[in-house]
C-alpha cells in the first residue's frame, strides 16, 4: 500500500481525475496522501515582450481554486501547483514529497507522439517510484 501517490492534473483532462483519484485510493494505506499536481509551462522569453498579461496575474489562483473543486474537501487530498516542463517537474515533485507512486494519464498515441514523446512517457523514464499509466 502506497502512503503518498501523486496524480498531475492537466488543465484540459480535468474530467478525467476522478477515476485516477479512485484508483489511488485502492492503492492508498490509511492515513496517506493523494497530491493533486498541476504544472505550469512559462512563456518562452522569446514570446514575453509581446505577452502584456503578466502570468502571475491570477493564473495561479484559478488554477489551484479548480484543484482545490476536484479535491472537494477531501481529508487525504493535498494540493500543488509547480511551474517548469511537466515531464520533468512531475518526477521533481513526486521526489521532494516521498511519492511511493505517480498515477498519470496517457491519450492514444498518434504518429506525432512517437516523435516529440508524452508526458506520461518522460514520467514513466525518469520516476522515482513506481507509475501507473492510465488511459
Amino acid at each position: 500500500m502506497a502512503i503518498s501517490i501523486l496524480i498531475p492534473v492537466a488543465l484540459d483532462h480535468e474530467p478525467l481525475v476522478a477515476d485516477k483519484i479512485a484508483t489511488a485510493r485502492s492503492f492508498l494505506a490509511e492515513g496517506g496522501t493523494i497530491t493533486l499536481l498541476t504544472v505550469l509551462e512559462q512563456i518562452p522569453g522569446f514570446t514575453q515582450e509581446f505577452v502584456t498579461v503578466k502570468s502571475e496575474n491570477h493564473l495561479t489562483e484559478k488554477v489551484m481554486a479548480s484543484l482545490q473543486g476536484i479535491a472537494d474537501g477531501a481529508a487525504d487530498i493535498e494540493c500543488k501547483l509547480a511551474t517548469g516542463k511537466p515531464g520533468m517537474r512531475i518526477t521533481e515533485v513526486a521526489k521532494e514529497i516521498g511519492a511511493d507512486m505517480i498515477i498519470v494519464g496517457a491519450h492514444h498515441p498518434t504518429a506525432m507522439d512517437y516523435f516529440l514523446g508524452s508526458t506520461a512517457a518522460r514520467v514513466a523514464r525518469r520516476a522515482p517510484c513506481s507509475v501507473l499509466i492510465m488511459r
